[in-house]
């Protein structure tokens, strides 16, 4: 059974391109959402196996959205994958200490981002 991931992204660019990898190399059902509010329905909607998060983002920012989703009984135990253009330590300790599963950098390699969520999953 394929695996599904959520991409949580107010980067069109940078939605389409994660979601065409996941697709194209991992074989990956892919659900899209353009910003926290809508990430918190479509991951109550879709229940995915993971959920790829945008750090920074207008309205509701990544780690508000992932507060929320620990909040919801439905939601609460997807893992989530913080993805950011920030690299400084003390960003990567307080994204570290929200409890996410791991903090991606972007630029990605298209090529290898599924590899690098199945490996902080533990997905084989």
């Amino acid at each position: 059974m394929a695996r599904k991931v959520l991409i949580i992204d107010d980067e069109d660019d940078i939605r389409e391109v994660a979601a065409l990898s996941l697709e194209s190399v991992a074989g990956w059902v892919v659900v899209t959402a353009s910003s926290g509010a809508q990430g918190l329905a479509r991951a109550q909607e879709h229940k995915p196996d993971a959920i790829l998060l945008d750090v920074m983002m207008p309205g509701m920012d990544g780690p508000s959205t992932f507060r929320e989703l620990r909040n919801n009984p439905l939601t609460a135990n997807i893992p989530v994958l913080l993805l950011t253009a920030k690299v400084q330590n003390s960003d990567q300790r307080r994204f570290a200490d929200l409890g996410v599963e791991a903090v991606l950098f972007k630029p990605f390699d298209p090529m290898t981002l599924s590899a690098q969520i199945a490996s902080v999953l533990g997905w084989s």
